[in-house]
């Protein structure tokens, strides 16, 4: 399917340096600049650098907008990346960077330092200290409510006039461990939902690429868990190695099998533990043997 460049009113135009191909866009991935705050700054660096970084959106404090790439044409914005089994996301994204500066550390009780040594004062950004798994320990400071409003804007404007978007995500979850932004006071799930308004899509897709299993509760099919050192498997929501785990499965349990697919070349089963459903790789699973 071809898409054509989306065009979108009340947005400046800047033509970026590093355009890539063509490509049909299925996702957003939302960014920080990890930049200083001055308009334009990101922007700039964003549009002409000798790094391949380039960006479709760029969201400012004031919630100007600038589009610097064609939604229809490939931008070097996720880097090393995977989402629910599909890896090199810059293939089949629109990226948005949002104008903050990322993670600060503490100088003072009044002060803190960005890592391009810019000091910031504590409360008048109303910066934060917070800890999550997925960004660990850290100060950060809160998105501008114009970017707010804009962000969720342009996502409503995306998601009428590009037919083949289906999610919404953020840099940390396609590149887990190597990326912490959006940080962790960006309004992700609320941002969601105002605009999906629907089942996850990452639901539909996994259930989409992956076949049902011949059984019944009376005879259902079975599998044990065999991770081969004896630790536990993660059960996840999805079919992935993004930040997605519901739970653990004892090593050497028996769980029975709903359905089966491959994703991004390695095999998955969806599986019922504890009361709850989830994936887990097959080749850490061996054939039930009844006693």
């Amino acid at each position: 399917m071809r898409i054509e460049n989306h065009r979108l009113t009340n947005v400046a135009f800047q033509q970026a340096k590093n355009i890539g191909r063509e490509i049909v866009p299925d996702l957003v991935i939302l960014h920080d600049t990890a930049s200083r705050l001055t308009r334009g700054s990101a922007a700039n660096y964003l549009a002409d650098n000798d790094a391949g970084v380039s960006v479709h959106f760029v969201v400012e404090r004031d919630g100007g907008i600038i589009q610097q790439v064609p939604t229809n044409r490939r931008a070097g914005h996720a880097g090393k990346s995977s989402f629910h089994g599909r890896s090199g996301c810059n293939d089949f994204s629109i990226g948005i960077e949002i104008v903050n500066p990322g993670k600060l550390a503490r100088l003072s009780d009044s002060k803190c330092v960005t890592w391009y040594g810019e000091e910031l004062a504590t409360a008048l950004f109303g910066i934060r200290e917070i800890e999550t798994p997925e960004h660990g320990p850290g100060l950060w400071m809160p998105y501008a409510e114009a970017q707010i409003s804009s962000v969720i804007a342009l996502l409503l404007d995306l998601f009428r006039g590009v037919p083949t978007l289906r999610d919404i995500t953020t840099h940390w979850y396609v590149s887990p461990g190597r990326k912490v932004d959006t940080n962790p006071l960006f309004p992700l799930e609320h941002v969601r939902a105002h605009i999906l308004g629907r089942d996850d899509p990452a639901d539909t897709e996994a259930e989409a690429f992956s076949e049902a299993v011949d059984a019944t509760a009376d005879d259902p099919q079975m599998v044990v868990v065999d991770t081969f050192s004896g630790d536990s498997l993660n059960l996840r929501r999805w079919p992935s190695f993004n930040p997605n785990v519901v739970a653990q499965i004892p090593d050497g349990t028996p769980v029975p099998v709903l359905r089966r697919g491959t994703f991004a070349g390695r095999d998955w089963l969806l599986v019922v533990h504890g009361g709850r459903e989830g994936w887990i790789v097959a080749s850490y699973t061996s054939s039930f043997l009844p006693a």
